[in-house]
């Protein structure tokens, strides 16, 4: 595969460069922070929300092409972060765009995105032809690579194939320990409000405890809960189940996250198998889930290509519904491999491949897609309100609509 600019601002010199595993080199103008990084190549489809993707925990490792062609029309600001740290800077390590990034054009916006990437940590590049980079992912697959930037287009070449044919990937790599919170803290912020902004949940108006196991967790997913009447006690991924049963909690929640699930599993699934036996109900979301598929049984797979994107239907076999989906996962649980007694709840009408499932007479589930991303805009909301309904059950109380 060749694919160099063509664009009105090429000089002599590309600034920034993609290199694959295969040996393949594409050039690009160099946006964002400067140096290199070795990472797997993804694209997202979606057409907005590119702030809360590249700071999505669960793109640690990962490049980020936008099939969407102008991306920056918004600019940033600090309440569209997703990662829970970003002093940490948990999120997406590239992006590439096929446009010049685009002035902000938005009441809201607080920072020029370019100026946002630096700021970040986040290498890039633009220029090029993201359709046709699409296009070779899903034939050949998500590929190594290693992404460099240099203002003055000084690169070793050589090196930098032989680092991105060295690159081991995503598959035996636990990135949850990187992503994860360092100490446990408490989370009352509620959901986003139209010209309004946050309000915080009183602790004396809190009706449930729920502690968040903290793989990469979005904070989106955090407010949800608050604006359900949660108190939220957010842990790290490596808490033991002596350490959660302390908080008392009324649910638990095992959050998304970056990585290979089987390498976070090691230490995790021996706590949620655990943690299942208590009867405190349970809920899982995309790293989440695919280690509750570990946890009862099944097996997780790497995907081709991966699901990336805000327009993926998924399929309630519980409701018979259909709604469309974030996606954001590149290894999916088996649905060959769910055992006696686990019954999957969702299927990518894209794919067929499992979106979730729940252990039969047990208050456990878990989705693969991401419900608080909303692109539906809230198709996807319910699944909170049926957790809190197996909490409300367990505690004697009547249930709420699922459907607001």
């Amino acid at each position: 595969m060749t694919m160099t600019s063509t664009a009105p601002w090429t000089t002599e010199k590309p600034t920034a460069l993609l290199v694959l595993a295969d040996g393949t080199v594409i050039e690009g103008k160099g946006i964002g922070a400067t140096g290199k990084v070795q990472a797997e190549v993804c694209f997202n489809t979606a057409l907005t929300g590119y702030e809360e993707i590249l700071t999505d925990p669960s793109y640690l490792g990962q490049i980020v092409t936008f099939t969407f062609p102008h991306i920056g029309n918004v600019g940033t600001n600090d309440e569209d972060i997703e990662d829970l740290t970003p002093a940490a800077r948990h999120g997406a390590v590239g992006v590439i765009f096929k446009a010049d990034i685009t002035d902000p054009s938005n009441y809201r916006a607080a920072k020029h995105l370019d100026q946002w990437l630096k700021a970040r940590g986040i290498i890039g590049l633009c220029g090029i032809d993201t359709r046709a980079l699409t296009a070779w992912i899903r034939e050949h697959g998500a590929p190594n690579a290693v992404i460099a930037h240099d203002p003055a287009g000084v690169f070793d070449i050589e090196t930098l194939k032989a680092e991105a044919k060295a690159w081991s990937g995503l598959e035996g790599l636990d990135l949850a320990k990187v992503a994860s919170s360092g100490q446990s803290s408490r989370w009352s912020q509620e959901p986003w409000v139209w010209n309004e902004g946050f309000e915080e949940l009183a602790e004396s108006e809190a009706k449930y405890h729920i502690v968040a196991l903290d793989f990469g967790v979005k904070r989106n997913i955090l407010r949800l809960f608050a604006g359900l009447g949660c108190k939220v006690t957010v842990m790290p991924a490596t808490s033991s189940t002596e350490e959660v049963l302390a908080q008392q909690p009324d649910g638990i929640f095992l959050s998304n996250g970056p990585g290979d699930p089987a390498a976070t599993g090691e230490y995790a699934v021996p706590v949620i198998q655990d943690l299942i036996k208590t009867g405190i109900p349970l809920f899982g979301i995309c790293l989440g889930h695919q280690m509750l598929g570990l946890a009862v049984g099944a097996r997780t797979e790497k995907m081709h290509q991966g699901h990336h994107g805000a327009n993926h239907p998924v399929k309630d076999h519980t409701t018979g519904k259909v709604e469309i989906v974030s996606m954001n996962h590149g290894f999916a649980v088996s649905s060959e491999s769910l055992p006696e007694g686990v019954e999957e709840t969702h299927v990518s009408l894209f794919d067929g491949s499992n979106c979730g499932l729940r252990l039969v007479g047990r208050p456990v589930f878990s989705v693969q897609h991401h419900p608080e991303a909303s692109p539906g805009p809230q198709d996807s909301h319910y699944l909170f309100r049926r957790f809190i309904n197996l909490v409300r059950e367990k505690k004697g109380e009547e249930a709420i609509p699922e459907r607001a």
